[in-house]
């Protein structure tokens, strides 16, 4: 085994086991599922702006971003950071869910609008999205220990799955944020480490990366317009971000949406920007890694390996925690006990293997399918989050829902190469495109059906207005 790749399962190691310790063990279900302590306080602002920014940043999302840069240049970079706006309009979400309307979650705030409809639909995206997060984070634990198959990779997702399941168990919600804060401490160290390395290369020429996508048809420029329509509905179906929501008061919960906002938007320009700068040098032939392995040298890779294994720990510990709150309180599977709760946790890390072994490989498709997904959301956020309208139908509701679901499946069989209706119709051939053209028309026809369940329903008294 190579000297760097001990050191790397060393180090894992190592942060797997300061997790471990510094993880305090839940004695009630207010400090399991509702992130208090010990003594029922809730965290301070820094703590939970580094929960929020620790936990958005995925294994994924560097790798995507990287991935992004390198392929479309600054577009791509600037695309996949937009979706982190998300913080600003999921901050409008909550003051608006939370603080005007006086709701205690998004699944009692569906209810009261749109009965056992609103909470059944949620709960299946919800799900799906969890258990997505899952298999991304520990499919890029795989990718960066070894090849697909062997030895190294298998048992790293294996291991490192289990580690971060271990410390989860103990705490829940507590833990995970507890230990979001220390992760992300040294995240940011190695993030600044490998942007040292870059800068001191001789090569990383911002200007010139700035300039890298002067095409404005680039697909990097269409993937950015995409996520602009997104970023309305993104948080919303993000239990992740949402119980962060829940935790602290107004002001502490506003001021870690807008810190963690301007936080993690930079952290992944950072590695979009790592991706611009390798795809300028690249050779004939090459991809990601190894062009970035070649410009930085070995040992620096380092750095970005690490920065992929704690961003994966800290969003896989939060995400069992959210999947334990989901199935035991929010959807009564059980009595919301701390066992029913680590058993929850159990089932989503298995169903996440499963993926991992048996399913797709395509980690920016697992976004983009959510993100489509989450779209039946938007004219819910739009009508009866903010304008306040208690007199949307059921029907418009699942017309919106089933048409994002729609989408959702035709973007996959069409970025999976299964299908080619969009092609036919539209002559776009890049699946940014035909993304753009789901979303757009998904957007368009979940808010229609809204509009129209308002002129044609049976009016209800209207929600008393206010501010967002």
């Amino acid at each position: 085994m190579p000297s760097t790749l001990v050191t790397l399962a060393l180090i894992t190691a190592a942060i797997s086991l300061i997790s471990i310790l510094y993880s305090p063990r839940a004695q009630t279900t207010d400090s399991f599922y509702k992130g208090h302590d010990a003594t029922g306080s809730a965290p301070g602002v820094l703590t939970l702006t580094l929960s929020q920014v620790t936990t958005w940043i995925f294994a994924r999302s560097i790798m995507n971003a990287a991935i992004l840069g390198y392929f479309y240049g600054i577009a791509g970079a600037l695309a996949y950071a937009a979706y982190y706006l998300s913080f600003l309009t999921g901050a409008q979400i909550i003051a608006s869910l939370r603080f005007r309307h006086g709701f205690g979650s998004v699944q009692e705030f569906l209810a009261d609008r749109f009965g056992l409809a609103g909470t059944t639909s949620y709960n299946f995206v919800v799900g799906v999205r969890l258990l997505s997060e899952v298999f991304a984070n520990l499919l890029v634990i795989g990718i960066v220990f070894g090849m697909e198959g062997t030895w190294a990779y298998c048992t790293s997702i294996v291991l490192v799955g289990g580690a971060t399941l271990g410390y989860a168990l103990l705490g829940g919600l507590n833990a995970s944020i507890r230990t979001d804060a220390i992760q992300m401490s040294l995240f940011i160290v190695v993030l600044a480490g490998l942007m040292l390395v870059a800068m001191a290369s001789g090569s990383f020429d911002v200007p010139a990366m700035m300039a890298s996508t002067p095409e404005g048809t680039s697909p990097g420029w269409v993937l950015l317009v995409v996520a602009l329509l997104q970023v309305w509905s993104y948080p919303l179906h993000d239990p992740v971000m949402m119980d962060r929501g829940f935790i602290a008061d107004r002001k502490k919960t506003m001021a870690s949406f807008y810190h963690a906002a301007w936080i993690s938007i930079l952290c992944i320009m950072a590695f979009g920007m790592l991706g611009v700068w390798a795809g300028m040098n690249k050779l004939e032939g090459e991809t990601f890694v190894p062009t970035l392995s070649r410009l930085i040298g070995e040992w620096p890779m380092l750095f970005f390996n690490i920065a992929l294994i704690v961003s994966c720990m800290s969003t896989l510990d939060s995400t069992f925690s959210s999947t334990s709150k989901l199935a035991i309180v929010d959807m009564r599977l059980g009595a919301p006990t701390v066992q029913n709760g680590r058993l929850a946790m159990a089932a989503f890390l298995v169903g996440g293997l499963l993926m991992v072994f048996f399913g797709s490989k395509d980690l920016f498709g697992a976004v983009a399918v959510s993100g489509t997904a989450s779209m039946f959301l938007a004219p819910v956020v739009f009508f009866s989050l903010w304008m306040g309208r208690t007199d949307i139908p059921v029907w418009s509701y699942l017309s919106a829902f089933f048409t994002a679901m729609a989408a959702a499946i035709l973007y996959f069989t069409e970025s999976s190469g299964y299908s080619n209706l969009i092609a036919l119709w539209t002559g776009l051939e890049h699946k940014y495109s035909k993304l753009l053209v789901l979303s757009g028309l998904t957007l368009a026809i979940g808010c229609g059906a809204f509009a129209l369940g308002i002129i044609t329903g049976r009016a209800r008294p209207q929600a008393p207005a206010g501010q967002i």
